[in-house]
């Protein structure tokens, strides 16, 4: 999929409002500080991933997929407590059961 010039502005401007809410949020800065007074150098490095999908044009005939043409798996993962707590600590909600799914 090629993406257009406002998509690609759009994109940057969400990081760029990521990265300003994870350098403004006292919880983390507070957090770091810790660690780095603890006698440890410390750096952060987070991975988002984003996806989106195009609305479809009114009046746009839309392609029929065939049942057989993609597979749809399940996947699973586990959440560790320790996971859960760094996601809150970004303001990420975070509901989980027992086994941490």
């Amino acid at each position: 999929m090629e993406i257009d010039d406002k998509l690609k502005r759009l994109i940057k401007e969400l990081g760029n409002a990521i990265n300003e809410s994870l350098s403004e949020s006292d919880r983390i800065s507070d957090v770091m500080g810790k660690i780095r007074a603890a006698g440890y150098d410390l750096f952060l490095v987070l991975e988002v991933t984003v996806g989106f999908n195009k609305h479809e044009e009114p009046g746009r005939p839309r392609r029929a997929r065939s049942s057989g043409s993609r597979r749809t798996e399940v996947q699973q993962f586990h959440l560790t407590n320790e996971d859960a707590e760094f996601l809150r600590d970004l303001n990420i909600s975070v509901d989980v059961d027992e086994d941490g799914r």
